[in-house]
């Protein structure tokens, strides 16, 4: 497998783990850096399990192990000490667009040719980009899981430079992942349209229409969905469903507005799949 050159990924969760899986697999030096020291090694463990998880599935390159992939691996907790020849940064931090600006701008000043992308799901590009050198910044949304997941949505702002999107479009094809090209709006295109028909299937259950179970059945064997809108919603995590939909309605009006249902379940610590119980028990 050809070595590519280094790339970076701030944030060691879910997100940021899956990535730094998907870039390691496509031959890359990835460094992953997750400031709380003491979440470091849960975060290495992370892309270990990914890893692992592909392996057993026979999706890992051919010829190539778990180990060969995590040797291209290296844990860090300073944004400002990432390698200057960096040629692609992705943060996967905290929806905040003041916590994205603060990680893309360290990364700005290590990495001065790097294309720096946020995995951002739903806040504005060109907000993040302020007072950085917004050439350089796009969206580059990845969908959980990550290593599964073949869409990638880009996302440019008015100041993305051609080549930074064309750039951004070839790592998405180096990790064997198609990407769409949509402009600097609230929501993108994805999460616009999958929070939507979330939050009416939401309703629907609020409502009384019919459980969560037989909601997603009609969609799967309807419409040809992998998955249903509500146990999506629990994959994806209440929480962040919620965030997404305070902001859209923020920006875009009522018919976004949160189902009262929505809120009660995130105040339970209802979360979906990482807390064991959303629409669905995963204990």
């Amino acid at each position: 497998m050809d070595a590519r050159p280094t790339t970076a990924v701030i944030g060691g969760g879910t997100m940021g783990a899956g990535i730094a899986h998907v870039l390691l697999a496509a031959g890359s030096p990835v460094v992953l850096v997750e400031a709380d020291a003491a979440r470091v090694d849960a975060s290495r463990q992370a892309v270990e399990a990914s890893l692992d998880g592909a392996a057993r599935r026979g999706k890992l390159p051919e010829g190539v192990g778990r180990d060969d992939l995590l040797e291209r691996l290296t844990m860090s907790t300073a944004v400002d000490e990432l390698p200057g020849d960096t040629a692609l940064v992705v943060e996967a931090v905290p929806e905040r667009v003041d916590i994205k600006q603060t990680v893309l701008g360290g990364a700005a000043r290590a990495c001065p040719e790097a294309v720096l992308a946020s995995n951002t799901s739903s806040l504005s590009i060109g907000a993040i980009a302020a007072d950085l050198p917004g050439d350089r910044v796009i969206g580059m949304h990845f969908f959980n899981p990550v290593p599964a997941q073949k869409l990638v949505e880009l996302v440019v702002h008015p100041g993305t430079s051609e080549a930074t999107t064309t750039a951004t479009r070839e790592w998405v094809e180096a990790l064997g992942k198609t990407a769409i090209v949509v402009n600097d709006a609230p929501g993108f295109a994805t999460s616009r349209l999958g929070l939507t028909v979330g939050l009416e299937a939401i309703r629907m259950v609020e409502e009384g229409v019919a459980s969560p179970e037989d909601i997603d059945t009609g969609m799967q064997l309807g419409y040809r969905w992998p998955m249903g809108p509500l146990r999506l919603t629990d994959v994806v995590g209440l929480d962040v469903r919620l965030a997404i939909a305070e902001h859209l309605t923020r920006e875009l009006g009522p018919r976004f507005t949160p189902p009262q249902l929505l809120r009660d379940k995130v105040e339970r610590g209802e979360l979906g799949q990482k807390s064991g119980r959303g629409f669905y028990d995963w204990s």
